[in-house]
């Protein structure tokens, strides 16, 4: 087998309200240190269809693949690992680590801070159901305070809508993936969305092998902090290699 074959792959999995050029800066680092990344276009419509993608991307790799998720991209590489046996590390960059049965929703309430709920706006679906997005004019302090002005603004007009029945469908199957594969957790204290002691928890429960708290940062960390999660990354790549 070929050192190109070997070598892992990051696949990158945005989250709520966000969207794959949402990664740039992290992938810049990563390609920086000779690793390839791939930042899948998560369609958020429900965990199981949204983890079922993420496995047929790594499978169109033909590699090695250590999974990065952010926000509920954590609870969709959760599934998406789970009996995957090209996925070799774990990286949950301020995201959702579930157990068997826990969603998104509950975990975000679990502990008190979160305000995501009085800025998002919900919108009817033809087919049944509804999503969520965020108030623009909410946007920048909800998920991008520590952002740049002008980025946070684009931002909030490009942000990519879930539905609510993703944020309220359990994780499944016999065990999450965090339990058979190492993880590395990283966060920001100042996390409106998800808050701090939420994903200490979690991390802390999934006996991640890095727990790194970024004092002051919100909860867009690949935009506002690419360095320290490309930096997570890249520890999580050299386990993997191994």
């Amino acid at each position: 087998m070929s050192d190109v074959v070997r070598e892992p792959v990051v696949v990158l999995v945005h989250g709520a309200f966000a969207e794959s050029s949402s990664w740039n800066g992290v992938i810049e680092r990563l390609a920086a240190e000779g690793v390839t990344a791939v930042a899948v276009a998560n369609p958020l419509r429900s965990v199981r269809t949204d983890a079922e993608y993420v496995r047929d991307v790594v499978a169109s790799l033909g590699r090695s693949a250590v999974l990065v998720g952010h926000s509920y991209g954590g609870q969709v590489i959760t599934q998406a690992a789970a009996g995957e046996p090209a996925v070799r590390a774990l990286v949950y960059v301020a995201a959702f680590a579930p157990e068997i049965g826990e969603t998104a929703l509950a975990l975000s309430n679990q502990f008190p801070g979160s305000t995501l709920g009085d800025a998002v706006v919900p919108r009817a679906l033809t087919g049944g159901g509804g999503e969520l997005y965020i108030d623009p004019a909410k946007f920048p302090q909800q998920f991008a305070a520590d952002a740049d002005p002008g980025e946070a603004a684009l931002m909030a007009v490009t942000q990519r809508p879930i539905t609510e029945a993703a944020l309220n469908e359990g994780l499944t199957g016999d065990e999450p993936a965090w339990r058979r594969l190492p993880s590395w957790f990283v966060w920001g204290s100042a996390d409106r969305n998800i808050p701090a002691a939420a994903l200490r928890w979690m991390g802390e429960r999934a006996g991640g092998k890095e727990l790194t708290e970024i004092p002051g940062a919100g909860h867009a960390l690949p935009v506002t902090q690419p360095g320290p999660v490309a930096g997570a990354i890249l520890r999580a790549v050299a386990v993997a290699r191994a």
